[in-house]
């Protein structure tokens, strides 16, 4: 069994596949206690890793490096992992499509944008000539074996969206993501331009896109749901009040009182569970 052969049956399967968007290994231990599916977002690890905005900071390495942790952590969990631009150059593109299918990613994210780049729901995004892009989506998806690719256009006028939606839906690629959509019927647009093309909808807090439930997202004919932020700004909320707490009094921390407070002995197995050999091995990623 092979990890984007695993992503590949969950999408095909009725319903829509939520994938929940992590920031580092403590967010993805607890993400990994409700869903089978995890999301590696651009925007959180750039925040997280380099205390920096998702404009394009990201160095390969510390994504792969970050994605290894990951799979021995988390065997069985789905991984979808955003690459941005494929860090510029469609060489790199597929060598790091390739690491990462050697590490064990399920699958990643390949956008259109052109440098400087911008969070998908951010104004002010470039995006490369279509066929540019499409000549490196080509190019990544004739280096993968098994990686599910998901081909993101970030496009923002209805006649391009649908214009490169369509194009997407023509490629090799297993999924089509448009960033960005900012209503039910756009979606229902994008869902008939591109055919029986699994369609993938990103929504993040404060972002463009409208709040919906998997329900509605399946009514819809979305497959796949990616939950960019929703650790990351809990994370923030939560740090923001309990350092706030802290200060109002005076330095002394708060009684705690089980159940419900979070301690030691909760963060400590929490975490154990992370160590390899106390947890079953999952599905081996196989090489051809």
């Amino acid at each position: 069994m092979r990890y984007g052969d695993a992503l590949r049956e969950d999408v095909r399967s009725p319903g829509t596949t939520p994938l929940i968007g992590i920031h580092d290994m403590y967010s993805a231990s607890l993400a990994a206690r409700h869903y089978d599916g995890l999301f590696v977002s651009g925007f959180g690890f750039a925040a997280s890793h380099y205390g920096l905005p998702d404009m394009g900071f990201i160095a390969w390495p510390d994504m792969v490096a970050f994605v290894e942790r990951l799979r021995l952590a988390f065997p069985t969990q789905h991984l979808l992992v955003d690459i941005d631009d494929g860090y510029v150059d469609p060489e790199v593109a597929c060598h790091v499509v390739q690491r990462l299918e050697r590490t064990g990613a399920s699958g990643v994210v390949l956008e259109d944008q052109k440098r400087p780049r911008r969070c998908g729901h951010a104004e002010g995004k470039l995006l490369l000539p279509l066929e540019e892009y499409l000549e490196k989506l080509h190019l990544v998806l004739d280096s993968r074996r098994d990686l599910v690719v998901v081909a993101r256009t970030d496009a923002s006028e209805e006649a391009d969206i649908l214009l490169r939606a369509r194009a997407l839906a023509e490629t090799d690629a297993d999924i089509v993501l448009v960033d960005g959509v900012r209503s039910v019927e756009g979606i229902r647009r994008i869902r008939a331009a591109i055919g029986d093309k699994p369609l993938l909808f990103n929504q993040i807090a404060g972002g463009r896109s409208p709040r919906l439930s998997l329900g509605e997202l399946t009514t819809l004919g979305c497959q796949v749901a990616i939950y960019s932020t929703p650790c990351l700004f809990a994370a923030h909320a939560a740090i923001d009040a309990a350092l706030t707490e802290l200060k109002a009094a005076d330095g002394r921390l708060p009684e705690f009182a089980e159940p419900g407070s979070i301690g030691v002995r909760a963060a400590t197995e929490l975490l154990e569970k992370n160590i390899s050999r106390h947890r079953p091995l999952g599905p081996r990623l196989v090489s051809v």
